[in-house]
């Protein structure tokens, strides 16, 4: 996620650089291109970059590395879930460098739908195919939509609010995001000072839109066996489930319930990751720069050289909704 003002200087950055450091030389994959703003510092730091991303409209950016730094950045479309076949060939990989959710380039165009805070159609498709948001908010019914909404946006007036939904497109669709908006604001009104009342609505549809748990339980194991041993994973996350996700990844023990003593001892697995961080946040400075920062928490970990694992969401703390796909 990059800065309103400049979106080549994305969140965390001097803490991802640290994390990954030395940087010169390595050969980075950075899963979430964006505008480019990882990639073209790990670029000036002298690392070679694969970039990865699905959304089209980044091209403009991909054309412009590919012109300054020449055969030292590579871009592959696709999703970072699949960033170890999308990197194969290319080389070993020294790190990984994923940065989850929403850019502010995204943000920022009113025609893709993802913000309340700009009038657009109600879409949020980072890949812009597939099912939209509009299909999601029009189409539910009350139980699977206040389901959602309470699962991947941890709203606890999800049901209202669903409720509220239901009763206005009997009226007529719901298409744009601020009618969207419009709706929630009145099931549950808005206080001074209080984040916009639609916040963690809009967070829970980007997310069902984009199948954004999926793809980053994927693509974190996507990195597991991608990475050999020594290898760095990076992973910059923006609100509280994604954290739990990648914290519960790196460390699996976090994740399971306490031993009892009268209880057969459980197989101690593996360690696959060494040296993993705690959370790291931004200073005062880069959130005076741009408060989108606030929510942002990095996690590293350095691969070991025990074999990857089996993709599973077990342990992880995945939200599941009963009856949505």
């Amino acid at each position: 996620m990059e800065t309103p003002g400049g979106p080549h200087v994305p969140v965390l950055l001097d803490e991802v650089l640290a994390a990954l450091a030395p940087v010169a030389g390595k050969r980075i994959v950075d899963g979430t291109f964006g505008a480019g703003g990882y990639s073209r510092a790990l670029l000036e730091a002298g690392a070679h970059v694969i970039g990865i991303d699905r959304d089209p409209s980044v091209q403009p950016h991909v054309a412009a590395l590919s012109a300054e730094f020449g055969d030292r950045f590579t871009f592959v479309q696709g999703t970072f879930s699949e960033l170890d076949t999308l990197a194969s060939g290319l080389g070993p990989i020294d790190a990984v460098v994923l940065d989850i959710g929403v850019s502010s380039m995204q943000l920022d165009q009113a025609e893709r739908g993802f913000s309340f805070m700009r009038d657009g159609p109600l879409d949020m498709r980072m890949s812009q195919s597939g099912e939209s948001a509009a299909d999601l908010v029009n189409g539910l019914e009350t139980e699977e939509l206040a389901n959602l909404l309470y699962a991947f946006g941890e709203e606890r007036k999800s049901r209202r609010i669903a409720q509220f939904i239901v009763a206005a497109r009997e009226t007529a669709p719901i298409t744009t995001t601020l009618g969207l908006a419009r709706i929630i604001e009145k099931a549950i009104g808005r206080k001074p000072g209080d984040a916009h009342p639609a916040t963690r609505s809009f967070q829970a549809l980007r997310i069902a839109v984009n199948g954004e748990f999926d793809q980053l339980v994927e693509g974190l194991f996507a990195a597991e066996r991608l990475l050999p041993e020594g290898g760095t994973l990076a992973v910059v996350s923006f609100h509280s489930l994604e954290d739990r996700i990648v914290k519960r990844f790196f460390d699996p023990d976090k994740g399971g319930p306490a031993a009892s003593r009268h209880l057969p001892q459980a197989v101690v697995e593996p360690l696959r990751w060494q040296r993993v961080s705690k959370a790291v946040k931004s200073g005062e400075a880069e959130l005076a720069r741009n408060p989108r920062a606030r929510s942002a928490v990095l996690r590293s970990g350095v691969r070991t050289a025990e074999p990857a694992r089996t993709v599973s969401m077990q342990g992880l703390g995945v939200p599941q909704i009963r009856g949505v796909a």
